[in-house]
């Protein structure tokens, strides 16, 4: 067969067309050229900062929380590492059925919990679970789910738990304080969180660590005045007496005589902090947000005001024979009447309203007023607590006469635990009040002059008697050491209403020692006892004898009275410790 004639297929472009789609290439790879120069170049800045943010991220680096100390270093809070487990629902999370089991497992969660989290597609983080122990979050690791992320975080921990649970405080899941001196201290303890810049892959997860762009400043420590020793010598006395005389509730306040400084402030229903549940009305700390009316504590004070402006000495004399005084419509009573005129220190001693009654009526109401002010009741103590209330005073020129007598013997008078036992640092420091701080002090406050050196010793003197046969304290007494005080039995304000309950009571007691120079002074309060003993000399006076002798002997305070001085109550000693206003 001939092929020589056979035309051939092969498609020849014209000339022209040929160096057209030539032109045509040329021009792409020049426009391709100069987009290229001008990314490198005009917007070489935005580009990468655009591709950094897709890989590089900045993170936030905690800052550990401060400890709190008491004052001998002991902590009382302090901050434990531990992580969070994350996802990143956006990005997505590479899980098998069997590796989500076994997530679920070790996370203590629902798998419709953690399905429900993968379901949150516009969120960039979600949590699975926070503040898990550093060793279980390995073992999370090492599941190898992709997607999954770990963030190292800090749980505030309480070593002394319930013991000083209402002074600390506590902070929320974020590490915020929100109740006692982890709120009041926020700004100090919290600290500042730095930064660092780290590469992260398609799947969120972190494959490089590129720098710290800012050191995190960690918090500062908080040295309070508490000595743990003395709160839970104090916390156990008070239990017991509340399980005793099966009480609503119940406080204590230790103070350093002479400083002011807190050295226990307790309070019954409790709560554990690291184990925040059922909280109800277990966080108040009552010492310094519940207002009481004092009752009888509040005759060494009258008694006080008697001999500093009213002219009395403790020898002078006062009819309280007829065991009742009447002002205007109104009736006052003594529990146990005299048949004998009763001296001022017998007042206080016996714990008499009616001869309390006649010397607050002796005395110029403004001039009572001043020395209720000057205690520092009606107002804040300043001791730096969130939820301190002022208590109640009126003011002098409202008052009416059975006022100004009610008000000698502790009614008609709204304080608080603490404001009560800093009243009472004005017997221990020749009449001069101290102010009250819960954190150390490095130097001894000067505090205010109240009475003058001779009153405040004349009255100090009367409450060694009120420990004494004949006295209301009985059973406040340490052996081997003098004490002073003075109990309070009052029935409690209705909370509707006005008046006062019939059957519910509060029964205190306040006492400072040694009494020869004064180191201590405890404040306790029982609040509603219900087993058929109420009165402060009966529920309050011996959580300070027990707490007191520990304390004493636990700082080596010299003894100042034979180790026999304890008197052992008798049915007929006990009968005088029966007062209620």
């Amino acid at each position: 067969m001939n092929f020589s004639g056979a035309q051939s297929n092969t498609l020849i472009l014209p000339v022209w067309r040929r160096r057209l789609v030539l032109v045509v290439l040329l021009l792409c790879f020049l426009m391709l050229a100069l987009k290229s120069v001008h990314l490198q170049s005009a917007r070489k800045d935005y580009l990468q900062m655009k591709g950094s943010n897709r890989y590089s991220k900045t993170l936030s680096l905690t800052a550990s929380r401060g400890k709190i100390v008491d004052r001998n270093g002991e902590i009382l809070a302090v901050d434990s590492p531990v992580d969070s487990i994350f996802i990143n629902p956006k990005r997505g999370v590479d899980m098998n059925v069997e590796q989500k089991k076994q997530l679920a497992k070790l996370l203590k969660v629902k798998k419709k919990t953690i399905e429900k989290k993968l379901s949150y597609k516009k969120l960039s983080k979600a949590y699975l679970k926070r503040r898990i122990p550093p060793a279980k979050a390995k073992e999370v690791q090492a599941l190898g789910i992709e997607g999954l992320g770990v963030e190292r975080e800090y749980r505030r921990y309480y070593p002394a738990g319930d013991v000083v649970a209402h002074v600390v405080g506590f902070t929320n899941i974020e590490g915020i304080g929100k109740s006692g001196v982890e709120r009041q201290y926020e700004e100090m303890l919290s600290g500042i969180p730095g930064e660092r810049r780290v590469i992260r892959d398609a799947k969120n997860q972190i494959v490089e660590e590129l720098e710290v762009i800012k050191e995190p400043h960690n918090g500062e420590e908080l040295v309070l005045s508490i000595d743990q020793r003395v709160q839970y010598l104090a916390f156990r006395e008070l239990a017991k007496a509340v399980r005793r005389y099966k009480a609503k509730a119940a406080s204590a306040v230790v103070l350093d005589a002479k400083s002011g400084e807190v050295l226990a402030m307790v309070n019954l229903p409790t709560y554990n902090p690291n184990n925040r549940v059922n909280l109800k009305g277990k966080t108040r700390n009552r010492v310094l947000t519940d207002i009481f009316e004092p009752g009888s504590t509040m005759k060494p004070i009258a008694a006080a005001a008697g001999l500093e402006y009213g002219g009395y000495k403790p020898w002078t004399k006062l009819d309280t024979t007829l065991g009742y005084m009447k002002i205007g419509p109104a009736i006052i009573h003594d529990s146990h009447p005299s048949d004998h005129l009763l001296s001022v220190a017998e007042v206080v001693k016996k714990s008499s309203n009616v001869g309390a009654a006649k010397i607050a009526l002796s005395l110029d109401s403004e001039a009572m007023w001043n020395t209720f002010n000057q205690l520092g009741f009606g107002k804040k103590t300043d001791v730096g607590f969130p939820g301190e209330v002022r208590g109640k005073v009126r003011d002098y020129q409202t008052w009416r006469p059975i006022e100004q007598a009610t008000m000698s013997y502790g009614h008609g008078i709204s304080v608080t635990l603490l404001q009560l036992a800093r009243a009472y640092t004005v017997f221990a420091n020749d009449g001069v009040l101290k102010p009250v701080s819960l954190l150390k002090l490095d130097e001894m406050p000067k505090g205010e002059k109240v009475f003058s050196a001779s009153v405040a010793n004349d009255v100090k003197d009367m409450l060694e008697l009120v420990v004494q046969p004949g006295g209301t304290a009985i059973k406040a007494n340490v052996a081997g050491y003098r004490v002073a005080g003075k109990t309070g039995t009052a029935h409690k304000l209705k909370v509707q209403g006005g008046g006062y309950e019939k059957d519910k009571y509060v029964g205190s007691f306040v006492g400072l020692a040694p009494a020869s120079n004064p180191r201590f002074i405890m404040a306790v309060m029982v609040d509603e006892p219900s087993s058929g003993e109420y009165y402060g000399g009966t529920v309050a006076a011996p959580v300070f004898s027990a707490v007191m002798a520990d304390i004493l002997r636990l700082m080596a305070v010299p003894q100042d009275a034979p180790n026999h001085n304890v008197v052992i109550p008798t049915k007929a000693l006990l009968k005088d410790v029966e007062e209620v206003v």
